[in-house]
């Protein structure tokens, strides 16, 4: 899914059915989700990367950081009352981009590709949007 999609999927939200914390929510998700997947662009092309496989170049600190950041979306997913089998599908997405973006030089291309983040983000957005509708 691209930045533009989970822009949209985001944007399609009705705001004013949204609890401000949400609406907070919801812009963190999204930036932070952005900035790991998506942040940056090869030139002359439509690759996106973020700063998850930037970080990986750095042995073992780069991924360890790069996991604990991606974790605050899962976070946030408990947080919004997420289905705990959907917990443990955000939690098995990051738990396969540590463990292999942190082979060397496989886990950084690795890490380019595998938008856990961006996946995650997308799952509470769609979480938001679902309980939206019910209570509206």
């Amino acid at each position: 899914m691209s930045s533009r999609q989970l822009r949209a999927i985001g944007e399609s939200l009705d705001r004013e059915a949204l609890s401000p914390s949400d609406r907070a929510m919801l812009k963190r998700i999204r930036f932070v989700s952005h900035a790991l997947d998506d942040a940056f662009q090869v030139p002359g092309t439509n690759i996106r990367f973020g700063l998850d496989p930037v970080l990986g170049v750095l042995p073992g600190v780069g991924d360890s950081v790069a996991s604990l950041v991606s974790l605050y979306i899962v976070a946030e997913g408990y947080r919004a009352g997420l289905p705990r089998s959907t917990l443990l599908k955000m939690l098995a997405l990051v738990g396969v981009d540590t463990v292999v973006g942190s082979i060397p030089v496989l886990g950084t291309v690795f890490d380019a590709v595998w938008k856990a983040n961006k996946w995650n983000a997308n799952t509470l957005i769609s979480h938001l949007e679902q309980r939206t509708a019910d209570e509206g």
